[in-house]
């Protein structure tokens, strides 16, 4: 039985790729900062909560991170955890850095320490690349990045510090830099679950209008429970490397939330506002990725198109408040 350490279990990727390891039959071992305020809802709601490893650990002690790599001795390890929000990053720069770059730097170097055959998969993301023009899109694996985000900034310099350690020791590491990839497990402040779950409210009488900045964006939106079969699929060939993960095709914002309230037979002319103080400081217009390298080298593939990603979600999240409702 192989073994794996996830950190960010507690959140969308981290419950969806427990599932998935423990259907491969391996231990789970998860990290989280705190037993009592971290939430299992996305470990229950998947009928998982028991069948994993749970360990509260300090990603800022580099010696709390060595004894667990002593005790669990795993063979591969998955860093998800982060201060995720773009917005909030804006709020809350300085947290946001240090969290989502020191404690990559600290899991590297224990792993350096303790055992570098400890197959890693590092988190990155498609923010990393900034504003990018519209003629050079689609983004791979070879475009300059330029972060227009707190946020983004620290997963750029934790993705150069993963390829830093693959390179100067020989390490087996693999980020995936993944696109927006949503299900019903996404916390309530990351859009498209606040746009879907106030669509259900709003369908069955419980509010009355949804409020949304900028909805001209453009996203390259994907279905998570998809995405986390590839970050195994990483660690799972002969040689690590970077893979942009996504769909190849972007929509706005606008675009999804017709789909999502026209689909409840909802007026979106109706029951959406818009807001100015929802707008971010600097926002990407645009992004969208070339997932050719991952189709080509891991023989990954995606077939779920917009639509079929947005009934997918609404199902999801219907039964989800069904499950939560029975569960309070």
């Amino acid at each position: 039985m192989k073994t794996a350490i996830i950190t960010g279990i507690t959140g969308q990727d981290g419950a969806y790729l427990s599932k998935l390891l423990l259907e491969k039959e391996y231990k789970v071992v998860g990290i989280t900062r705190s037993l009592q305020t971290g939430s299992l809802n996305g470990l229950s709601f998947l009928g998982i909560e028991n069948e994993v490893e749970l360990v509260e650990a300090n990603v800022f002690d580099l010696s709390n991170i060595i004894r667990l790599l002593e005790k669990y001795n795993p063979d591969e390890f998955y860093n998800l955890a982060a201060q995720s929000s773009v917005g909030l990053s804006f709020e809350q720069p300085i947290g946001t850095l240090e969290y989502n770059i020191i404690s990559v730097a600290n899991l590297l170097e224990a792993i350096r320490i303790i055992n570098k055959k400890i197959k890693f998969y590092q988190s990155s993301s498609s923010e990393m690349y900034g504003n990018v023009a519209k003629e050079l899109l689609p983004i791979d694996e070879k475009f300059i990045i330029h972060p227009a985000s707190p946020y983004a900034i620290s997963k750029a310099a934790a993705h150069w510090i993963s390829v830093n350690y693959r390179e100067a020791y020989k390490m087996f590491i693999s980020s995936g830099i993944l696109f927006n990839h949503e299900s019903v497990l996404r916390r309530q402040n990351f859009v498209t679950k606040k746009i879907i779950s106030s669509a259900l409210k709003i369908k069955n009488g419980n509010m009355d209008v949804l409020k949304v900045g900028n909805t001209s964006i453009k996203r390259d939106w994907g279905y998570a429970p998809e995405y986390v079969k590839v970050m195994w699929q990483m660690l799972n060939v002969d040689e690590p490397g970077d893979y942009v993960i996504c769909t190849g095709e972007a929509h706005t914002l606008q675009e999804f939330i017709k789909k999502v309230f026209i689909s409840l037979d909802l007026d979106p002319a109706r029951h959406v506002q818009f807001d100015e103080k929802l707008y971010r400081p600097v926002e990407l217009e645009v992004i969208y990725g070339n997932p050719g390298k991952a189709k080509t080298n891991l023989n990954w593939e995606y077939d779920i198109s917009f639509d079929e990603l947005i009934k997918k979600l609404i199902d999801d999240e219907m039964k989800y408040q069904i499950w939560n409702n029975k569960s309070n």
